[in-house]
C-alpha cells in the first residue's frame, strides 16, 4: 500500500514537472522577439540580420512595395544564409504590394518594426507603428525636417503611454577608438575636464567623410536614385550628422539627460556635392536623371546638398559637427572620421588619414608633459586594460602618444549593427531604455533640425 502511494506521488510530481516545463517552453515561445521589416529601402535594414540572436524568432516578416530595394534586401539575406562562415538561418514571410503599411498594421505578426529606407517616410511609419502598439527599431535619421520633428515628439509621447520603445541605430557608439576616446575623457588624471571651447577651437569636434560609391558586404553598393533627392533622404546636415551629434552628447555628457533648452545653435552652413551623369549612372545604374531630381540639375550635373557644418553650445560647451560627401574614395581607402575632445590636461584626437592607412587611430596630446607619461602608463595598465586587454601606447617624436588597440576590438562598421541590436534586445527585455536615451534623442534631433533651419536661411 505504501509502495502504491509512493508511486502515485512520484507520478504526480513528474506530471507536474512536465506541465511546468511545457508552460515555460510555451512562455519562451511567446516571449520570442519577432521582427517585421518595413519598406527596406536602405542596406542597413539587411545588416541588422547579418547575425542571429537567440532572443529573436528566425522568421523575418517583410512588408514592402515591389521594386529593386526590396529585392536587394532579399538578396543580402540570402547571402548571409548561404555564406560558408557562420551562416544565418533566416526565413522570410513577405507581403509585397502597394498596401504594405496597412497590411503590417492589420496583421501585426511581430512585435518590433525595423525600418531603414526613405527618410521622408520614416517618421510617419514610426508614428503609425506606436499608435498600433508596436516597438520601433529604426535607422537614422528619424526626422529630416521641422514637421517631422513635431511628429517625433508625438511618437515618443504615445510610446511612453503605451510602454513601447523607439530606438534609433547608433552604430558609432561601438567603434573602438570612439569608445576609447570616451573612456579616457572620464579619467581626470589624463584628460582633466572638458574645456568650454571657442568657435576656432571647439571643446569637441566631429567630422566624417563619406562616399557615394562604396562596397558593402564585398559587393559594389547600388544606391536608389531617390537617395540623391534631399526631399527624400534629407540634407547631409540632418542625415549623417545624426551620428556625430549623438556622439557629442554620448561622449561629453555620459549618462546625463540633455534638455534642448541647453542647446544654442551658433552657426550652420550647407553646400552641394556635384555629380556627373556618368557618376550618377555608376552608383545607381540609371542612365538618365529621374524627373524628381530635375530641380537639382545644373549644366547636366546633379547638385546634392549632402554637406553641412554646425557650431553650437551644449550645456555650456562649444561643439562643432560637419559632414562631407565625395563621389568615391581613393583606392584602398574608405569613409573617414576625425574627432577631437579638448581637455584641460590633454587633447584626445581620432585621425583616419594617410598616416593612419585610413584606419582610425586615437592619439593623446598632453598639455603639460611633466609627469604625464607616468600617469598615462598607470591609467592604461590599471583601467584601460581592464576593459581592452592588450592596449598599449607609443610616444611619438612630437610628444604625442599613439594608442594601439588590439585588432579583436576592431570588428568593423557592419558588425556594429549586431552590437546595437543586442543592446536594443536587452532594453526590450527590461521594458525600458536608460532614462537619458529618450530626452537625448529628442535633443539630438532638435539640434540637427535647428542647424538645417539656420543653414537654409542663408
Amino acid at each position: 500500500m505504501k509502495l502504491n502511494a509512493l508511486f502515485l506521488l512520484i507520478l504526480c510530481l513528474a506530471c507536474a514537472e512536465k506541465k511546468t516545463n511545457e508552460k515555460m517552453d510555451g512562455e519562451a515561445a511567446v516571449e520570442k522577439v519577432k521582427l517585421m521589416t518595413l519598406d527596406p529601402g536602405h542596406f542597413h535594414a539587411a545588416l541588422v540580420h547579418k547575425t542571429m540572436y537567440p532572443q529573436v524568432d528566425s522568421t523575418i516578416y517583410l512588408f514592402a512595395p515591389e521594386g529593386p530595394e526590396v529585392q536587394d534586401f532579399l538578396t543580402k539575406i540570402e547571402s548571409y544564409n548561404s555564406r560558408d562562415e557562420s551562416p544565418t538561418d533566416w526565413s522570410i514571410k513577405n507581403y509585397l504590394g502597394p498596401n504594405y503599411l496597412e497590411k503590417m498594421l492589420t496583421e501585426k505578426p511581430g512585435n518590433v518594426m525595423i525600418v531603414a529606407g526613405k527618410n521622408s517616410k520614416k517618421i510617419d511609419y514610426v508614428l503609425e507603428a506606436v499608435k498600433a502598439g508596436l516597438n520601433v527599431y529604426a535607422d537614422k535619421p528619424l526626422v529630416i525636417n521641422p514637421e517631422g520633428f513635431e511628429k517625433l515628439k508625438e511618437a515618443f509621447q504615445i510610446a511612453q503611454e503605451k510602454n513601447l520603445l523607439i530606438y534609433d541605430i547608433m552604430t558609432e557608439r561601438f567603434e573602438s577608438t570612439t569608445v576609447m576616446q570616451k573612456l579616457f575623457s572620464t579619467i581626470p588624471s589624463v584628460f582633466g575636464e572638458l574645456m568650454e571651447g571657442s568657435l576656432e577651437e571647439p571643446a569637441i569636434s566631429k567630422e566624417s567623410v563619406h562616399h557615394f560609391f562604396k562596397y558593402v558586404s564585398g559587393q559594389p553598393l547600388v544606391r536608389p536614385p531617390w537617395f540623391f533627392d534631399v526631399n527624400e533622404e534629407g540634407e547631409g546636415i540632418v542625415d549623417v550628422t545624426t551620428h556625430l551629434v549623438d556622439l557629442v552628447q554620448w561622449e561629453a555628457f555620459p549618462g546625463q539627460i540633455i534638455d534642448s533648452t541647453n542647446i544654442e545653435m551658433l552657426s550652420a552652413k550647407r553646400w552641394p556635392t556635384i555629380l556627373t551623369k556618368d557618376e550618377f549612372q555608376k552608383v545607381t545604374g540609371l542612365g538618365t536623371y529621374p524627373d524628381y531630381l530635375q530641380k537639382d540639375i545644373k549644366d547636366d550635373k546633379l547638385h546634392v546638398y549632402c554637406n553641412g557644418e554646425m557650431r553650437y553650445k551644449i550645456n555650456g560647451k562649444l561643439a562643432k559637427v560637419s559632414v562631407i560627401w565625395n563621389y568615391q574614395a581613393p583606392e584602398g581607402t574608405g569613409d573617414t572620421h576625425y574627432s577631437i575632445m579638448r581637455g584641460t590636461k590633454s587633447d584626445l584626437i581620432i585621425k583616419q588619414g594617410t598616416e593612419e592607412n585610413y584606419k582610425p587611430i586615437l592619439y593623446i596630446r598632453p598639455k603639460q608633459k611633466e609627469g604625464f607619461e607616468a600617469d598615462l602608463t598607470n591609467v592604461i595598465d590599471t583601467k584601460i586594460n581592464a576593459e581592452f586587454p592588450g592596449t598599449a601606447m607609443e610616444k611619438l617624436s612630437d610628444g604625442t602618444y599613439r594608442i594601439t588597440i588590439p585588432d579583436e576590438f576592431k570588428i568593423g562598421h557592419e558588425a556594429h549593427f549586431g552590437q546595437v541590436t543586442q543592446n536594443y534586445l536587452k532594453y526590450l527585455e527590461a521594458g525600458k531604455l536608460p532614462e537619458w536615451e529618450v530626452p537625448n534623442m529628442i535633443s539630438k534631433y532638435y539640434t540637427t533640425i535647428e542647424a538645417l533651419k539656420m543653414a537654409q536661411q542663408k
